[in-house]
């Protein structure tokens, strides 16, 4: 009985350490688009239709036919639906679009690390990570008071990390400073 016990306990603490993990991944699926991001739509059979952009200040793309369209704040898919239906009907019968992130819109370092700046999004970035980019810590960086400000469904929050958390595009890291 306390073998099956032990094998309960470490059965949950997987569990809790993948659920953990998963949830501090960069979700494609919900992933947001924001000025800054580089896309590539793709109309399957239409060469013509195929374009590589990036998301102006105001989030908007020029597109063939469609005009500027504002993608700010869009899903891949919610794109994709929209790109289909304006094609839809009046150029193309059934248009097969995809939508696809290039290049993910930049995250933002400052405080205590030796080259504070923008920097190019990598997925699995953590904030460690995002430091080394940035020319690693300063003497005097407090790993543990780290803040992040992000962009959360259009609202802007700020909240505690530590140096382990991961970090996801148009995020404004802050290390702070440790008095000795």
């Amino acid at each position: 009985m306390q073998k099956f016990y032990r094998c309960f306990l470490v059965f949950i603490a997987v569990s809790a350490f993948f659920s953990t993990a998963q949830s501090q991944q960069l979700n494609v699926d919900q992933y947001t688009l924001g000025a800054g991001d580089m896309i590539e739509i793709t109309v399957f059979g239409q060469e013509d239709l195929t374009v590589e952009t990036r998301l102006s200040n105001t989030g908007t793309i020029s597109y063939p036919f469609m005009g500027d369209i504002e993608l700010v704040g869009l899903t891949l898919n919610q794109v994709e639906q929209l790109i289909d239906d304006g094609l839809r009907g009046d150029y193309l019968v059934n248009p097969s679009v995809s939508v696809s992130v290039i290049e993910y819109r930049p995250f933002f370092i400052d405080g205590e690390v030796n080259r504070p700046g923008g920097y190019p999004y990598q997925p699995g970035l953590t904030i460690t990570k995002a430091a080394a980019l940035a020319g690693g810590f300063t003497e005097r960086a407090a790993k543990d008071k780290v803040t992040i400000v992000r962009m959360i469904a259009g609202q802007e929050q700020t909240f505690q990390a530590s140096d382990k958390d991961m970090i996801f595009p148009g995020d404004i890291v802050t290390i702070q400073q440790r008095f000795f």
